[in-house]
Parts: structure tokens; C-alpha cells; sequence
């Protein structure tokens, strides 16, 4: 019974010791340079996000939050590498939606999204977007659907890059409506926008902020936000929803994430601070102007989105066929 005793003594210490520690790092946190790594080339969507947390987030801590952009296999490169890292709060990770897609579509890939990451919080989201040429005679999505539907294979569509939100929103518009129309892969958002300003591929599906301008001018036509409610950037824009296509909704997500096994109060201290960027006007502002929506989630509740996107893409994908190595 002694011995039970004295046990018990020293696990409830232990558990104290491990607490404080942990008190104790989150009061000094941070101390030094802290490293986020972006998946992907200098000047898309999510480095742009990225860097808009890394500086407001370098104010607040009073350390600098520094980006380092490691494109390669899709994304891949970069969120393998930030597992590997030691769980200290000194690495964390911007992600997209690829990297809740990308284990679907990969036949061999080195991370799990749930396994091998703590959520932190959705950052923004931007709704993927429907345009055409304006040649293109329908007006609305379902007009769409019924001029591709009367013309089989005549019509083909561009998409930014294999595997992405608006690459699989416009694989999904072909299998809700069983439509007979040709994917066109691009290496990025604006060739697609280009592609089909040139009337190459008379449709595309790409996320909102690289086809803001292009829409406004009229080099291109808007047909829908694939989204439940319209955007302050383009507010004449109707939803998916408003022109009688419903269930189409996708977002482009950009989000923090950190290595599994950092401290609670790390993860805490970061979710926090996004927030209260999240509630700033000015940062609103010049997030509703690139055609973003401002998201601050909590931990659990970006825990619970990329589990419900991986299951909803992943049909998508193997309905699809797509496959990368």
C-alpha cells in the first residue's frame, strides 16, 4: 500500500512538473525566429495568406515569423518536411487544400493530414468560381449544363492544377450531371484565366482571387460563385445555389498547422492571434479585396473540416480516376 502510495505521489508530481513546463514555455514562447514553411511557389494564394499571417503574427509575438517557400510534388515536399520537424512551435506549416486532398490522389505519399499534424485554424477561404468566354451563350450554370449536354464533347474546361479545389469542383459539375466535357490541366490560375480569355477552353473553374480582375473587366464572364452566399468583391455574382445548381460549393482553404505532439498551449497561443487578425477591418478589408473570406476556426473545428474534405474528395477523385506518382 505504501508503495502505491508513493507512486501515486510521483505521477501527480510528474503530471505538475509536465504542466508547469509546458506554463513555462508558452510564457517565453516565442524566443526566437519562427520558420513557416509554404508548400508552393512565391505569389499564389497560399503564399500570399502566409504571408499575411507571418508579418501580423511577427508584430504580435514580437519575433519574426519568417516564410520559406518549398514548392515540389504538388505540395508534398514542403509538408513532409515540416513533419519531420521537431514539435516545438518554431516550425509550422500553411497549408492548402491540397494537403487534404493530395493523400487520395497519390499512390505513395509521406504524411497523414490527421496522424501527423495539430490544426491551429482555418485562415481564410476562397470560394472556387465558374467563368466562360463570352462568346459562350449561356448566361447561368444550369444554361451551362444544358449547352454542354446538347454538344457532346464539344466543350472543355481549364482548371489550375491536377488535384486541386477548382479542378475537382469542375470534375464534380461532370459527374452531378453525367456531362461529356474535356478537362484541360494548367500549371497555375492565370494560365487557365489566359486560356480561356483567348476562348482556348470556353470554360475554367479556378479559385476566386486570380479571376477577380479579368470578371470585372469583361475579358471574361462570371457565371457563379460556387459558394452558399455571394462575395463582397463581386456582390452580382450569383451563387451555385441562386442559379438552381445546389451541392456544388468548394473552397480553396489556406490554414495553419503545426507538427504533431506540440505543446497545447503553443497551438493556443497561435490560434489566439489569428483571431484577433481575423477580426481586424483592415485586415477584412484587404482579405474581401483579393477575394478571400476571413476564417479564424478553432483547433477542433479545423480538425473536423479536413476530415469532412477528405472524405467529400476523395469520392470525387476516385470517381474520377485521378491518379499521381
Amino acid at each position: 500500500m505504501t508503495a502505491m502510495i508513493a507512486w501515486w505521489r510521483a505521477a501527480v508530481l510528474c503530471a505538475g512538473l509536465v504542466a508547469a513546463s509546458s506554463c513555462f514555455a508558452a510564457d517565453v514562447y516565442p524566443d526566437h525566429k519562427i520558420r513557416m514553411i509554404v508548400p508552393f511557389s512565391a505569389g499564389g494564394p497560399t503564399d500570399v495568406i502566409g504571408r499575411l499571417v507571418a508579418e501580423q503574427l511577427s508584430a504580435a509575438f514580437g519575433q519574426q515569423v519568417y516564410v520559406e517557400d518549398l514548392p515540389g510534388a504538388g505540395g508534398n515536399l514542403g509538408v513532409e518536411t515540416a513533419k519531420r520537424a521537431e514539435p516545438d512551435g518554431y516550425t509550422v506549416l500553411t497549408v492548402s487544400t491540397g494537403f487534404i486532398i493530395n493523400p487520395s490522389m497519390y499512390t505513395t505519399i509521406g504524411y497523414d493530414p490527421v496522424k501527423d499534424f495539430a490544426p491551429v485554424s482555418l485562415v481564410a477561404a476562397s470560394p472556387n468560381v465558374v467563368m466562360v468566354h463570352p462568346s459562350v451563350p449561356a448566361k447561368t450554370l444550369s444554361e451551362l449544363v444544358d449547352l454542354i449536354r446538347a454538344n457532346p464533347g464539344h466543350y472543355s474546361f481549364a482548371q489550375p492544377a491536377t488535384g486541386s479545389t477548382p479542378h475537382l469542383a469542375g470534375e464534380l459539375f461532370k459527374q452531378k450531371f453525367r456531362l461529356d466535357m474535356v478537362m484541360v490541366p494548367f500549371t497555375g490560375a492565370a494560365l487557365a484565366v489566359n486560356s480561356t480569355m483567348g476562348g482556348h477552353t470556353p470554360i475554367a473553374f479556378t479559385a476566386l482571387p486570380p479571376a477577380i480582375g479579368n470578371i470585372k473587366d469583361g475579358t471574361v464572364r462570371g457565371i457563379a460563385i460556387l459558394a452558399k452566399q455571394r462575395v463582397v468583391s463581386l456582390p452580382d455574382l450569383p451563387t451555385s445555389d441562386e442559379e438552381g445548381v445546389p451541392d456544388l460549393e468548394s473552397d480553396t482553404l489556406t490554414g495553419i498547422v503545426v507538427p504533431a505532439g506540440t505543446p497545447q498551449v503553443i497551438v493556443d497561443k497561435w490560434h489566439a492571434a489569428i483571431v484577433k487578425m481575423a477580426a481586424d477591418p483592415a485586415m477584412k478589408a484587404k482579405l474581401d479585396a483579393l477575394g478571400f473570406i476571413p476564417v479564424a476556426s478553432s483547433p477542433a473545428e479545423f480538425s473536423g473540416r479536413i476530415k469532412s474534405e477528405m472524405t467529400r474528395w476523395d469520392a470525387v477523385v476516385k470517381a474520377a480516376g485521378i491518379h499521381m506518382d
